[in-house]
């Protein structure tokens, strides 16, 4: 694995030299290039105007803030030079919070951080495991291409992850979303269905599928297109709509249907004891001996 950044995470006098990685794969994703129906060559991505239509170079780009409609606060590059940050090659962990305080919507791009050299494997394992005990999660900032990015840093599986933070003002406000916050007078035997559906489909993430499913289609597609063979139709079906209390009830019917988990240990012996009590016996002769 390649690392893409070096640098040290600091937190008071404690210094850990680290390498971080991409922890995202991104070479199973398909990507499908733009072409020219009548050629097939590829279409390039020209920087037009959109108000002259005429295709300009770099050098005749600027950029601007929009203010009001049509009206531009031109920043020029040394404007724009006086607020680049220094890069000090250094996540700074400014306090150990508790990984609830932080809501899932902050979340966004993760990398793996790794020790860099043996200098610092004691001091990274020693800081992966308190953080492990401790259910606490590291708050920093990093200068990152001239900006400065929040970032959180929490245990997994013997390493540390590095979480890039989005900033709370970027995200929407949910009761802005139409019909949230409305009171619904919630039938109590509907709500005890749903509750009893819920508990039904308890289930652990390493028993769902959680494979990519367009993508492995598109997959098949291709390689079907190179083999020059006929492409098959893959379409979801649609599922009927139908009351809330029949739809709970037939759900809550399927879900009892699904193969049970495996016992282990002594339940499993258990288990079996009481089946095989209940298990009805077989009429027949006994062989002579």
């Amino acid at each position: 694995m390649r690392s893409i950044w070096k640098g040290h995470i600091r937190f008071l006098l404690v210094a850990i030299p680290v390498r971080v990685y991409n922890a995202l794969e991104t070479s199973e994703k398909v990507h499908l290039n733009q072409l020219h129906k009548e050629d097939y060559g590829p279409i390039g991505y020209d920087k037009r105007c959109k108000k002259c239509k005429q295709v300009v170079s770099n050098e005749e780009i600027i950029k601007g803030y929009q203010y009001a409609p049509d009206q531009y606060a031109i920043l020029e590059p040394d404007d724009i030079a006086k607020v680049k940050l220094k890069t000090t090659k250094v996540i700074d962990i400014v306090g150990f919070i508790d990984k609830a305080e932080i809501s899932p919507m902050l979340y966004d791009a993760p990398y793996f951080a790794g020790p860099d050299g043996e200098i610092g494997v004691k001091t990274y394992a020693l800081l992966s495991e308190v953080l492990k005990e401790s259910g606490k999660i590291g708050l920093g900032k990093v200068v990152l291409r001239d900006r400065e990015d929040f970032v959180a840093l929490a245990p997994e599986d013997g390493g540390l992850v590095l979480y890039k933070l989005r900033y709370p003002k970027e995200l929407r406000n949910i009761e802005e979303v139409p019909q949230i916050g409305k009171q619904a007078e919630l039938d109590p035997n509907e709500l005890k269905l749903a509750r009893t559906l819920v508990d039904q489909m308890v289930t652990s993430i390493s028993e769902i599928d959680m494979r990519d499913r367009y993508n492995e289609a598109l997959k098949e597609i291709i390689e079907a297109k190179i083999a020059g063979k006929e492409v098959t139709e893959f379409v979801e079906e649609e599922q009927p709509v139908v009351d809330i209390m029949t739809a709970l009830k037939e759900s809550i019917k399927q879900a009892q249907r699904k193969p049970m988990v495996k016992a282990t240990g002594k339940a499993k012996a258990q288990d079996e004891a009481e089946a095989e009590e209940t298990k009805p016996k077989k009429a027949g002769r006994r062989k002579a001996s």
